[in-house]
């Protein structure tokens, strides 16, 4: 399976925190919430991305967890926050949930500003797809004239109404533009060039990344990686690292804890078995890798992340009812 393909098989929101924003002039936003990657829309007027300006119709996606600002396109001051769990507050602590709320996901300072902003987050990277957010830059944006305006038209209708199962719609409409707003990005003339796996076009390590994703589980090396492709292990150190940003192994680990991630949630697996899978026969060496990249151990991560359940989620129990909306 080559990289793409793995990605845009990977997004998978679950009970996803979207809304959509109006705002009045005057007005800014920190976003401190600690996720893992957000789509931002405009669906009315302008506004400004850590002071970028975003026309109508213009799809954002911003890699997290740092903190970032959203304010009217004169780049107002913030004088709101959302933190973690979607809490939001005045910057000195007042809780403004119920002053801003318009609906069950509809939020702002006005209900029907001259701004109006669709917004979706996943709240951490095994949601998002951890590689790939790691790929993308901190801002990646398509302009209004290649983003997919009816797509965002069918989610902006979704948020707008409480029709059942409506929470699950929304998690695979926003998994559907998130794939897409990529591809786009991918395919735009004005995407900074900087080398990763997810604009790689070298013909020589494409057919490398190819091989380390079909046998991520094979004993590696950069040498033996080079005879694969026929080409000199010097060459190949060399041009994998321009065109993918870190040296092969470096990213065959990261691959294999990637995959590791998601195979992690299927049912009847075991760690042992995950990580002979990727090419790990030793459990410890396994669970100190993924906790290094992942920031906890196999076990835990496979507690702490919810499954999907075998029907739709009431929208009344969504953990996000409450918290910013």
């Amino acid at each position: 399976m080559d990289p793409l393909t793995h990605f845009f098989d990977g997004p998978r929101a679950v009970g996803a925190f979207a809304l959509s924003m109006h705002m009045s002039a005057p007005w800014g936003v920190n976003v401190c919430d600690n996720a893992a990657l957000t789509v931002l829309a405009v669906t009315k007027g302008r506004a400004r991305v850590d002071g970028t300006l975003l026309q109508f119709g213009d799809v954002a996606l911003i890699r997290g967890p740092e903190p970032y600002s959203v304010t009217d396109a004169a780049g107002n001051a913030p004088s709101i926050e959302i933190g973690p769990g979607q809490r939001c507050t005045s910057l000195d602590g007042r809780d403004l949930r119920d002053e801003l709320r318009h609906g069950i996901r509809r939020w702002g300072n006005a209900a029907d500003g001259e701004t109006a902003l669709l917004i979706g987050t996943y709240e951490r990277p095994d949601e998002a797809g951890g590689l790939v957010t790691r790929a993308l830059p901190r801002l990646a944006i398509v302009q209004s004239e290649h983003a997919d305006g009816a797509l965002v038209s069918l989610l902006a209708n979704e948020l707008a109404h409480n029709d059942p199962a409506a929470q699950v719609v929304v998690d695979r409409l926003l998994d559907v533009l998130v794939v897409g707003t990529i591809r786009r990005w991918l395919n735009s003339t004005d995407r900074p060039a900087e080398g990763t796996w997810l604009t790689c076009n070298d013909p020589l390590i494409v057919r490398a990344l190819e091989c380390l994703h079909a046998e991520p589980a094979a004993p590696w090396t950069v040498e033996s990686l080079a005879r694969r492709v026929n080409t000199s292990r010097a060459s190949l150190a060399a041009r994998f690292r321009t065109s993918v940003g870190e040296p092969p192994m470096a990213y065959l680990t990261r691959w294999r804890l990637t995959l590791a991630g998601d195979l992690l949630q299927a049912p009847g697996s075991t760690v042992s078995g995950v990580a002979r899978t990727v090419g790990y026969y030793n459990a410890y060496a396994f669970s100190t890798a993924f906790k290094r990249q992942v920031g906890t151990t196999p076990t835990e991560y496979r507690q702490r992340r919810p499954t999907l359940s075998p029907g739709p989620v009431p929208l009344k129990e969504s953990s996000h009812q409450g918290s910013f909306i």
